[in-house]
């Protein structure tokens, strides 16, 4: 703000010191030293913060103008309105009011000099509501960078926060797991592995002298083996987690990080049974939809995409769709042919439609 009132106070100065010297009236020298003085004023004016002696400086820059126009040359009355302007906005006057003060003198100066002092006047005072606004825009909006930026900043503590909360929480559950597992097999294994192992040698002091209740004894260790055994079977069998839910959970995480990191949505829709979904059948549907996912972000300029899982009776059905811009001929790249290739190798089938969006359909065999 501070630089237009200054270039427009600059560009008076220059058109009185011009006329000045064109009409040649003799006062050149007080011309000159009025000129520099109030440059100096207006200098101090707009370099000190303090809101009573810029006050001052405008008072006095308003007398010298004042003075100037009564006793050296009369267009200083030019510089005279903007000044006027200054000092009655510090008092929050409405615009409307700076304006009537800025005209006010048009009536105490030389008649010759009233158009163009109220054209002066005028344009002094639009510059500044102009200047103003624009002002009053800029500082509204940095407060609401400044507020965003202290949201940000909440915003990042927090998700450091809750990174680190999720990754103690992670090491924690780990933690509790391997004891929940250390426990389960000193209980359910371990009793059973020590009985079995004091049975044996038991049996071995026997051998020799009651071979009938040493092959009791063994017997019984063996059982004890074969109940542990089964122990051990079970337990690792509760451990690992269903085929199908590793499957649905890797995509699941795969499209979670694809949705956070782009501009479009993406939604994972499945039906049917899919524990029929092999391991396999599960890594080629894992990595097509990652190129497929690839695809339309770097091409499709797409605002949404849906990838749906069916089990049917006889195949498996998966299609990625976008609601892009589609391509009138589909030119097949590394990334479908590897698709393709892929599909190929467990004996499936890729559909690709460019006609309405992008779509890319992997159908496979049920093995069962």
């Amino acid at each position: 703000m501070d630089f237009w009132i200054i270039f427009s106070k600059l560009a008076i100065l220059l058109f009185i010191a011009y006329t000045s010297v064109q009409t040649a009236t003799g006062h050149q020298a007080w011309t000159v030293l009025a000129l520099l003085i109030y440059v100096c004023i207006n200098i101090a004016q707009h370099t000190f913060k303090n809101d009573n002696l810029r006050k001052c400086l405008q008072g006095l820059s308003i007398v010298l103008s004042l003075g100037s126009y009564l006793f050296v040359y009369p267009l200083f009355c030019l510089v005279l309105p903007l000044s006027l302007v200054e000092l009655t906005a510090s008092f929050s006057c409405k615009k409307v009011i700076l304006l009537l003060i800025s005209l006010l003198p048009i009536f105490y100066i030389q008649e010759m000099l009233r158009p163009i002092y109220g054209l002066t006047a005028i344009f002094c005072w639009m510059l500044f509501c102009i200047v103003s606004h624009s002002k009053e825009k800029w500082t509204k909006n940095e407060m609401q960078l400044d507020g965003m930026r202290r949201q940000l900043e909440q915003l990042t503590k927090r998700l450091n926060e809750n990174t680190e909360f999720i990754r103690q929480s992670e090491y924690t559950f780990r933690l509790e797991e391997r004891n929940r597992i250390s426990q389960e097999i000193h209980d359910k294994i371990g009793h059973s592995m020590t009985g079995a192992l004091i049975q044996m040698e038991a049996a071995k002091r026997l051998i020799d002298t009651d071979k009938n209740k040493a092959e009791e004894l063994l017997q019984n260790a063996i059982s004890i083996s074969k109940d542990g055994i089964e122990n051990i079977r079970l337990t690792l069998k509760n451990l690992k987690p269903p085929t199908e839910q590793i499957g649905v959970h890797r995509l699941k995480l795969l499209i979670d990080d694809f949705d956070a990191k782009n501009l479009f949505q993406t939604i994972l829709i499945h039906e049917g049974n899919l524990d029929v979904i092999t391991p396999i059948q599960w890594k080629i549907i894992h990595e097509n939809v990652t190129e497929a996912l690839t695809n339309a972000m770097k091409y499709s300029k797409a605002t949404q995409v849906s990838v749906g899982i069916k089990v049917l009776n006889k195949i498996i059905r998966v299609e990625i769709k976008d609601n892009g811009i589609g391509s009138g001929q589909v030119t097949k790249g590394l990334g479908i042919l590897g698709m393709e290739e892929r599909t190929a190798s467990v004996d499936g089938t890729i559909i690709i439609d460019s006609s309405n969006g992008f779509s890319v359909t992997v159908l496979l065999p049920l093995t069962i």
